[in-house]
This record gives C-alpha cells, structure tokens and sequence, in this order.
C-alpha cells in the first residue's frame, strides 16, 4: 500500500515558486495568525482549474483574509472579475487592508455580510465558483450557487472531507460536529446526484469536489 504522506511529499517536491510577493505577503500573516487558507495541493488543483477554464467571473463563498481571491486573480485573464464574500467583521477588515494592496486595478469586489443573504442579490452568470465558507452552512448555499453557474461553469467546494471525519459514522465524531457531518454529507449527495451537475470528488488537501453544470 502506498503511504499517502510519502506521495504529498514526493508531488510537493515538484513545487514552484509561482505567487507575488502580495500573495506571499498574506500567506505569512495567515500562518502568523492560524488563519486557515487552501492547502498547497488544493491550490495546485485550483491553479489548473483556472488555466483551462480561464474564467472572467469568479463568485468565491468565504473570503477569510483575501488569499484564495487573489490567487485566483494571479491565475485568471486580465479581464477577470471576483465577486467574494465574507461575513467575519475581523477578516473583513484584513481582507479590505490585504485586497487594496494586492488589487490596486480593482478587479476583487468584497461584499460582506452572511451569503445566504448576499447570494440571491448576485444576478451575473459566473465562469467559475469557488466554495470555501463554513462547512455546515455549503448545503444552504447550493441553490443560488446553481442559479448563478453558467452552463459548462466550473464549482470547486473546498474542505469536503473535514480531516477524515466524514467517513466515519456520526456516533465516531465529536458530538458538537455532528451537524456538520450530516450536512456535509447531505451536500456532497446533492452534488453528485444533482441534475444540473456533474461531480467528482478528490482527496486534494481536505478534499475537494470538482463540479460542472451541465449545458441542458
């Protein structure tokens, strides 16, 4: 059996120094403050993603301290918008510091306030959609996230196997994480079985489904 460290750390191995000293920047203060940002494997698969899908409207659920957005700004065309939203009064203000900094253009649009309010107010069709808010709360989102997906559009949902603890029976977990475990695992059938989408999931970081809506 292939120990599955060993395989991270080989592939990691292969690493490049891609991102902007404003990127690098935010990610020091993210370690600094055990603010969580995507994984290294996660952001390789991120990274790819964007290079073929090559979207100009990103919507991203969970801003934390503007990281992912400006990744993804990094790895988009010129033309691109993002659209992303955050709820945390602190982060929103480290996030406002880090953006003006990081995307003098404005190309990142912060909306602050709770998504599930935000999102039905959002009517432009996105290229792309990055999900990475609280876990408990992607179920309530995927409505209004499938409204604004563009047929062919690309979901990436972040975190979906929450350290192993979805595979286990919710009598083997915490008992304070029992909702988010049954609600994770409510979402991840919604995408898998949903109509509109076609998904795979993937062990990338904390696990990670990629999801595509479907053109009819």
């Amino acid at each position: 059996m292939i120990e599955r460290q060993r395989v991270q750390d080989f592939i990691r191995s292969f690493d490049r120094d891609r991102g902007s000293d404003a990127l690098k920047t935010i990610e020091e203060e993210a370690l600094r403050d055990h603010v969580p940002i995507i994984r290294k494997d996660t952001q390789e698969l991120l990274r790819i993603l964007l290079k073929m899908k090559k979207p100009e409207r990103i919507l991203e659920v969970g801003t934390a301290i503007g990281f992912s957005s400006v990744f993804m700004k990094e790895n988009s065309p010129q033309s691109l918008r993002i659209d992303t939203i955050e709820n945390y009064p602190p982060r929103i203000v480290r996030a406002r510091e880090n953006l003006k900094k990081a995307d003098p253009e404005g190309k990142i649009v912060l909306h602050e306030g709770d998504a599930a309010k935000v999102l039905p107010c959002l009517q432009t069709p996105y290229d792309f959609v990055f999900m990475d808010a609280a876990k408990g709360q992607y179920i309530h989102f995927l409505p209004e996230i499938i409204r604004l997906l563009r047929p062919g559009a690309i979901l990436l949902s972040d975190n979906v196997l929450q350290d192993g603890d979805i595979f286990e029976s919710r009598y083997g977990i915490r008992r304070r994480n029992h909702t988010i475990h049954d609600r994770m695992r409510e979402y991840l059938y919604a995408l898998t079985h949903h109509d509109s989408l076609d998904t795979v999931i993937l062990e990338s970081g904390d696990g990670a489904a990629v999801s595509v809506k479907n053109w009819s």
